[in-house]
């Protein structure tokens, strides 16, 4: 695959995905925080919460991955 993005621009959109990941895991930690505040915490919910935060800490690495191999060529 070739694009013809400066490496700026390629920065610059990885740092965007990067920032919508961060929202994205704050509102599964916020999602968190919330079914756990009740009196009876529902596990299945909890569960799947817990597997989208692992699974949004998972992309953001491989953001942070090409981000990184992309600042090693300046």
């Amino acid at each position: 695959m070739t694009t013809t993005l400066t490496n700026e621009e390629k920065l610059s959109i990885v740092n965007q995905h990067i920032k919508q990941t961060d929202y994205a895991i704050y509102g599964y930690e916020l999602d968190l925080i919330q079914a756990n505040a009740l009196s009876t915490p529902d596990t299945e919910q909890i569960n799947a919460v817990n597997i989208r935060l692992a699974q949004a800490n998972s992309k953001r690495a491989a953001l942070v991955t090409e981000k990184n191999s992309l600042t090693e060529t300046e």
